[in-house]
């Protein structure tokens, strides 16, 4: 069965959001996320800022390993953030992007490559 711990990068549940040109989220646990890698906002609008529900953009900066800074602007017509006590909704950031591992030619896969990964690509952590 898939379990969604065995993957990396995973999905976060936010627990801030500051707007400006860029945009800065926090989150509730440490996150993996790295430089350059995509994401996309899940944002109810019980929380605020509901404006960027489903933008996406790129990790530009990790000042915490419980912050992100993204390139999206929020800095214009953006409701601010408000900790929700919804317990059925919560606002997440999640990575975008599937595992694209090797070369890709007119016979198919190259497994015999170094792995190529697109950013924001999940990739299987599982011990076993």
């Amino acid at each position: 069965p898939i379990h969604a711990e065995y993957f990396q990068p995973s999905r976060f549940v936010i627990s801030a959001v500051t707007t400006g040109i860029t945009t800065t989220i926090t989150t509730t646990v440490n996150h993996n996320y790295v430089l350059g890698q995509e994401i996309r906002l899940l944002i109810p609008p019980s929380y605020g800022c509901f404006q960027l529900n489903e933008t996406t953009g790129f990790v530009t900066s990790v000042p915490s390993p419980t912050q992100v800074v993204v390139n999206i602007n929020s800095s214009k017509n953006v409701d601010p953030f408000i900790a929700s006590t919804n317990t059925t909704q919560s606002a997440q950031i999640v990575a975008l992007g599937d595992v694209n591992t090797g070369l890709i030619s007119s016979t198919g896969p190259d497994l015999g490559r170094v792995a190529v990964t697109i950013p924001g690509a999940f990739e299987n952590i599982s011990p076993l």
